[in-house]
């Protein structure tokens, strides 16, 4: 089975296990907070660690394993992992400035990017 299968099928379940935890968590605590979709990120963040581990240590020669969990489900199920594992890798290979660096802009160049999506969807949705 080609290896893009492997990551469709965890992208499927990832996706869906986005929504129900997400929604579980917001509707749970109903609050006023995008407590769902944090609780998503700090989970999927943790799982990306235990993977990252495994897949290195003992998933050398399964592709297939790591496309299916990391690339497919946690892929769907949080990007914020992959981004936290880069940040991660980053300070394990003793470049702290890179890794602030990239925490930083990720950040900031993620908040503007959304505030101009929503600016140019009014736009566009007014014209």
């Amino acid at each position: 089975m080609p290896i893009w299968v492997w990551v469709a099928v965890g992208g499927a379940i990832g996706a869906i296990s986005r929504y129900l935890v997400a929604t579980f968590v917001q509707k749970t605590l109903a609050v006023a907070f995008p407590a769902g979709t944090m609780a998503v990120n700090v989970i999927g963040s943790f799982i990306i660690g235990l993977a990252f581990y495994y897949s290195i240590n003992f998933w050398v020669h399964s592709p297939h394993l790591k496309a299916l969990i990391i690339v497919g489900f946690l892929g769907a199920f949080t990007t914020f992992s992959s981004y936290s594992l880069d940040t991660v890798n980053l300070l394990m290979e003793g470049e702290s400035l890179k890794a602030l660096i990239y925490v930083i802009a990720t950040n900031f160049l993620c908040f503007i990017a959304t505030i101009s999506g929503l600016w140019i969807a009014r736009t566009i949705h007014n014209l």
